[in-house]
């Protein structure tokens, strides 16, 4: 059988000041025409259709284009929601769109419900693990601590017990969105971090053929037969070195897994320039960058002055200008921002803790912070579901 994986499609979403909407549509049609070019018999797609819960209304028109090409081509599709998504909103009439061959797997209480196709080999079970907020599903699942790991494993349990009831020589895909331990992230995902751990071991999955991951945005190989598709289009500057592709997996009869990549057309390339003004508009070796979308990092002791100007004369396509000035070692002058770059919320809540007090949180202290954090996330997710 053979299965197209793709994920994290953001729908509605823009790239800084871009509006990528036309952009998305170009995925849609290369995601149609690859279908048909390459006689899929599967698409799978590991959950972030949208970029947020109540999406845009550009955005679900283009999702319902996307279901009724997908439909006319005759081609099962599974979906899974993903965090960025309300999985009530995308699942609103899943049992009828799946007349039509689109099949939305958005409910965690039917983690062990298989979507089967079936090829000249025999079944293939297709379960779909939407995102599991651990503090919304923990009950689901009856664990007693909310953690991804727990209610990872807790839904992956009932995907085996199915798996066991099947006829023998049954084939497996599952479908999850989470941040497995070996995935490299980027800065356009958000943060689903519980008790200060995001991520679960890749041994979680064992027992089935294929796993379709979405979540992180980097095109990703696991194991042979764990793997990130990516998002098909950049949504942050630290995507500039990632290749936008999706995976075409071709699943053997006795489960083996061949699987190559299809380039997604992403509309111009990104480029991340770092120096003084006036070097990086005379540098000669940097015209490769002038059609690309820049960031571009300016490094001049004094800021210069009209400096998105005069970038924007030879990088027209400037849309993110950051200021971090050469500085001796130990120089007090270092802005806040700086100074806060790569901690998360827990650690500048105990560094603040310090500052006040004088000494930082004890085990105890800590423990409470985290777990406030964690109730205000879970507590934020409920509200965006529920508007």
């Amino acid at each position: 059988m053979r299965i197209l994986h793709t994920s994290d499609w953001h729908l509605g979403r823009s790239f800084h000041r871009v509006n990528m909407l036309g952009a998305q549509a170009e995925f849609i049609g290369r995601l149609v025409a690859t279908v048909r070019e390459r006689e899929v018999d599967a698409v799978v797609v590991a959950g972030d259709v949208y970029d947020r819960a109540v999406p845009p209304l550009a955005a679900v028109e283009l999702f319902d284009d996307a279901l009724h090409r997908l439909a006319e081509l005759d081609v099962p599709t599974v979906m899974i929601s993903g965090n960025h998504d309300s999985a009530r909103r995308l699942g609103v009439a899943a049992g009828l769109i799946g007349r039509a061959g689109i099949h939305l797997r958005t409910s965690a209480s039917a983690a062990g419900t298989p979507v089967t196709l079936s090829d000249a080999h025999g079944d293939v079970a297709f379960y779909g693990l939407p995102y599991l907020e651990p503090a919304l599903v923990k009950d689901e699942f009856g664990v007693e601590k909310a953690g991804h790991e727990a209610v990872l494993a807790a839904a992956m349990d009932r995907v085996r017990a199915d798996l066991a009831t099947r006829p023998a020589g049954t084939r497996s895909v599952v479908l999850a969105h989470a941040f497995v331990t070996g995935g490299e992230p980027s800065d356009s995902e958000r943060d689903i971090s519980v008790g200060g751990v995001s991520a679960v071991p890749a041994g979680v999955f064992d027992g089935v053929d294929y796993v379709a991951l979405g979540h992180l945005h980097g095109s990703q190989t696991l194991t042979e037969r764990v793997r990130y598709s990516g998002s098909p289009l950049p949504y942050s500057f630290s995507e500039a070195d990632h290749r936008k592709s999706m995976w075409l997996v071709d699943l053997g009869a006795d489960g083996s897994i061949d699987a190559g990549r299809i380039d997604c057309p992403v509309p111009r390339p990104l480029a991340r320039l770092r120096g003084r003004l006036d070097d990086l508009l005379a540098a000669p070796d940097l015209a490769r960058h002038e059609e690309a979308w820049v960031e571009a990092t300016l490094t001049d002791p004094v800021r210069p002055a009209e400096p998105m100007a005069r970038l924007c004369e030879r990088f027209p396509h400037t849309l993110s200008l950051v200021f971090a000035p050469e500085r001796a070692p130990g120089d007090p002058d270092v802005s806040y921002a700086r100074r806060l770059a790569g901690r998360d919320d827990q650690q500048i809540a105990e560094d603040f803790v310090a500052h006040v007090r004088g000494t930082g949180p004890d085990a105890h202290e800590r423990t409470v912070l985290r777990d406030a954090f964690d109730a205000v996330r879970a507590d934020e997710t409920v509200r965006e579901v529920a508007r």
